[in-house]
């Protein structure tokens, strides 16, 4: 054997080695891309129910936000009732009644009679002054 045929045999066994490296990469990316489609199919089988539900859930919600709505506008009547009411109660029954009130304190008043000696004695004034008190100025007794 010549050199030419030793060198040409060693690059013919590092090409077979070379390939049979690239044939066991390539097989385990086919697995791996196999795995991967598996996974998403899963994914896709799982997912559209789940959307379906939020879907479903979705349209629920929006109906009890329209039915909440329909609720609040009618408690909002109901309030503009009730303030108009109310304004028109007061004004009907409001000065007729302070009226009455005033007429009887005025009746009491003029019918209860009252004396001086009924009426209890005023104690003096004093004046505070940063933490003591000062009596007021005395009077006189006659």
């Amino acid at each position: 054997m010549s050199g030419g045929e030793v060198a040409g045999i060693l690059v013919a066994v590092f090409w077979a080695i070379l390939v049979s490296f690239l044939a066991v990469a390539l097989a385990r990316l086919a697995q791996t891309l196999k795995a991967t489609t598996k996974l998403v199919a899963d994914v896709t089988d799982q997912a559209v129910p789940l959307l379906a539900d939020a879907s479903a859930a979705v349209r629920s919600a929006q109906t009890q936000i329209d039915r909440v709505d329909a609720i609040a506008s009618d408690v909002q009547e109901v309030t503009s009732n009730a303030s108009a009411l109310s304004t028109t109660v007061a004004s009907t029954f409001g000065g007729p009644l302070v009226k009455v009130a005033a007429f009887g304190y005025g009746v009491r008043r003029a019918l209860g009679g009252r004396k001086e000696t009924d009426v209890p004695a005023k104690s003096p004034r004093r004046t505070v002054i940063v933490g003591r008190t000062v009596p007021a100025v005395r009077r006189k007794r006659k």
